[in-house]
């Protein structure tokens, strides 16, 4: 396995000096955004398929620095019922594919999305429970008409251009929990695979260990970021918050850097089940840790993992 980094931390700075700090680091790998929620400070598409200058020395500056790219991630909502918004993401996602396949990476990150309830909303609209009935009409409708036919066609565009798309379970989405992202990849096709990010499962009650287990080779890609569950909020309000981030104390729960919102027990347990169902690939930190700078976040996160990955292939079984 190898460590890695979404740069989208370092937007305030240039690529270059966001390269200079990850080298530095010892970090082997870089997570670069390009464009949606993550924004495209250091990555623009559409300029660099339209410049082949500006793609070589792009492509240039990051083996200078010797690191490789994981994955793009164009995290957004390629199925908002605002037509408007909904195409500028999908622009997004078919331009981050062909990008991936011109820079020689393999696998793109991003959210699967969430409609409407019908065809006249304006917003989004997350279903969290079948009843009253209509509840039950809306999901199905959601997943026939927009959710598979969406996904079923991007991902033969990607098939053609031989990129992965890794999505990221993630609550307010349509695909948040292992049973979700499957059920898409059985309608979609084996180009659909998970981003597996902890945090947003801890919070849910799932127990990542269990998920990466039954997500088993669907896993493309993952991320390093942690949960801490306040249990005095817990108890009282349960998991589903809709409190700004920055109201911490009264928060569920908040993002933390890895190993404060749990032990290296847990990590240890975590890398080793990647390594059981076959993923030995990049561990890409994400700081959204909002107790700690992105500096002291970003550095304590690697000092932790360097110690807990498992870097080298496995040798023969003497005692076998």
């Amino acid at each position: 396995m190898k460590l890695g980094v979404l740069t989208a931390l370092f937007q305030d700075q240039s690529l270059e000096k966001a390269l200079d700090i990850i080298a530095e680091l010892g970090l082997e790998a870089v997570e670069i955004g390009t464009g949606n929620f993550v924004g495209d400070a250091h990555c623009n598409p559409s300029l660099l398929l339209e410049d082949e200058k500006k793609l070589k020395d792009f492509k240039r500056l990051i083996e200078e620095h010797n690191l490789f790219i994981s994955a793009l991630s164009c995290h957004g909502n390629p199925l908002h019922p605002d037509e408007s918004f909904a195409k500028k993401h999908r622009k997004t996602i078919n331009e981050t594919i062909l990008l991936a396949e011109r820079l020689g990476v393999d696998r793109i990150n991003c959210f699967a999305g969430c409609p409407g309830a019908s065809d006249s909303d304006k917003y989004p609209n997350w279903v969290t429970c079948p009843w009253p009935p209509y509840y039950s009409e809306i999901i199905k409708w959601q997943w026939e008409k927009k959710i598979i036919p969406y996904w079923k066609e991007t991902a033969k565009f990607a098939r053609e251009h031989k990129v992965k798309i890794c999505l990221e379970m993630h609550p307010g989405d349509a695909v948040y929990c292992p049973e979700k992202l499957l059920k898409l990849r059985e309608a979609a096709g084996e180009e659909i695979g998970c981003n597996f990010d902890p945090s947003h499962l801890f919070w849910q009650g799932i127990d990542p260990i269990a998920a990466a287990r039954k997500l088993g080779d669907a896993i493309y890609h993952v991320h390093a970021k942690d949960t801490r569950i306040d249990p005095l909020n817990c108890s009282v309000n349960g998991v589903l918050d809709t409190k700004p981030y920055s109201d911490e104390i009264n928060r569920s729960w908040i993002f933390r850097t890895v190993g404060y919102g749990h032990s290296d027990d847990f990590w240890k347990d975590f890398v080793s089940t990647l390594r059981l169902v076959g993923y030995d690939y990049v561990l890409s930190i994400e700081h959204e840790d909002s107790l700690m700078s992105a500096k002291e976040g970003l550095e304590k996160a690697v000092k932790f993992l360097k110690d807990i990955i498992l870097r080298e292939k496995l040798g023969k079984m003497w005692w076998a």
